[in-house]
């Protein structure tokens, strides 16, 4: 039975302890369907940024894909967890803050997966407005974005209307599945979506 000292998902230190007592129930343990696709269908690798990476599994099949990719979390723990499922690829998953990490070279894609639904929604337009500073206009926001009107997390779910509202300004979308291969904790309630920069 797991216990945790910390409530706060803003603070690093709430998933730390998750990870360290290896509570992770949002982690699929691999590459889910519509990337795979996704990066099937693509043209050409991108420079991709994965935030609040977890154990980072996406970040290793674009690696090898020959795709130019870091992966960031904020907490100390999920770090060390990327870095271990990593291997040869272990130097691209970086301890740093989201809201203040400067990418080394422009950024073409941005990977959403539980990013959004893990911190609380009084920080979504924070991660929008940080989603659109980092990415030129063409450029790509792809990944899972989890619809639910539940008030507790997380996971935070959003509702359709919140998320147009929140990323409108911004982006257009140009995506939307269904999505086949959840885990239970995101079943029934997560789409697969692309958004371009406008």
């Amino acid at each position: 039975m797991s216990t945790f000292e910390t409530r706060d998902p803003a603070a690093a230190e709430f998933w730390s302890e998750r990870f360290a007592q290896h509570y992770t129930p949002w982690d699929q343990g691999g590459v889910p369907q519509a990337l795979a696709k996704f990066v099937a269908q693509a043209k050409r690798p991108y420079v991709t940024l994965i935030p609040g990476c977890g154990s980072a599994y996406e970040a290793a099949y674009l690696s090898e894909a020959g795709w130019d990719v870091t992966a960031i979390d904020f907490s100390p723990a999920a770090v060390d967890a990327a870095r271990a499922k990593l291997g040869r690829w272990s130097e691209r998953v970086l301890q740093a803050d989201f809201f203040s990490f400067v990418p080394p070279r422009q950024l073409e894609l941005i990977y959403e997966r539980a990013f959004l639904c893990a911190l609380p929604s009084h920080m979504r337009p924070a991660i929008a407005e940080r989603w659109a500073e980092l990415l030129p206009s063409g450029g790509l926001l792809a990944g899972f974005f989890y619809f639910d009107d539940a008030p507790k997390g997380p996971p935070f779910g959003i509702t359709r209307d919140e998320l147009d509202g929140l990323l409108a300004p911004y982006f257009e979308r140009i995506a939307d599945e269904a999505v086949s291969d959840s885990i239970p904790v995101f079943a029934g309630k997560e789409r697969w979506q692309v958004w371009r920069r406008i």
